[in-house]
């Protein structure tokens, strides 16, 4: 996978705040995300600002990222005031249900890198758990409260484990939210696809289905396709 060590092209001073460890999840679904005629995006569960950084290097949107961890948040907001984008992000701490009942905004666009482990075991850190376990946000509750924050012709764009993913797109339908695009993540052309990235629409459409290997086969050989889309955001791939 690509080093963990992420620099963005365009920070406006180059020091160590500006560098941020970072897993592959997070760059693939803010490298593949559409943000076409997006105004107002709203990034869950943002961690270190990663995501929302990503689609502002490639959009004009206003940006608001929200998550429930207040270090995170701390983190984000350094990561946000050290960028050239910092007048069009703010990260506040919140849970989603809370942040969807006290806003009347409406989302172009809703990304997520959620939380996944679904009655797994836990580890044995409080706030690993809550990054990576569903029982502070269940993808049934991402779905239900972004309905109520999405614009009539907005997106939203996750990205999970094939499993989990393809049971949130069947919930999605449930809820009359259509999956427009998705893409099959591979790591290596030996190994079985292990991601599905999802981008769901309220309104009714063919999903346009892809898939990508990262790796060539050879630890850090990635592939063109993976090359392609990742590269803006590295100073070296």
């Amino acid at each position: 996978m690509p080093n963990p060590y992420f620099r963005f092209k365009q920070f406006s001073v180059f020091h160590d705040k500006c560098a941020m460890k970072v897993g592959i999840d997070g760059v693939l679904i803010g490298a593949w995300t559409d943000v076409t005629n997006a105004k107002n995006i709203l990034d869950v569960g943002t961690g270190s600002g990663l995501i929302s950084l990503m689609l502002a290097q490639r959009c004009e949107a206003t940006i608001t990222a929200i998550d429930i961890d207040a270090d995170a948040v701390i983190q984000a907001n350094e990561n946000i005031e050290n960028s050239v984008w910092k007048s069009r992000i703010s990260a506040t701490q919140i849970t989603l249900q809370k942040f969807a009942e006290s806003t009347d905004t409406k989302f172009d666009l809703i990304v997520s890198n959620p939380p996944f482990f679904i009655n797994a075991l836990k580890a044995p850190e409080e706030k690993r758990n809550t990054a990576r376990h569903t029982d502070t946000l269940t993808h049934e509750e991402l779905i239900d409260n972004a309905l109520k924050l999405i614009s009539k012709n907005g997106r939203i764009s996750i990205i999970l484990p094939i499993e989990e993913g393809t049971k949130c797109i069947e919930y999605a339908h449930s809820k009359k939210l259509f999956c427009k695009r998705l893409l099959k993540v591979q790591p290596r052309p030996e190994k079985p696809a292990h991601r599905l990235l999802i981008e769901l629409t309220p309104v009714e459409c063919e999903t346009q289905s892809s898939e990508l290997c990262i790796e060539n086969g050879e630890r850090h050989s990635y592939s063109p396709e993976f090359t392609a889309i990742a590269s803006p955001y590295y100073l070296k791939l």
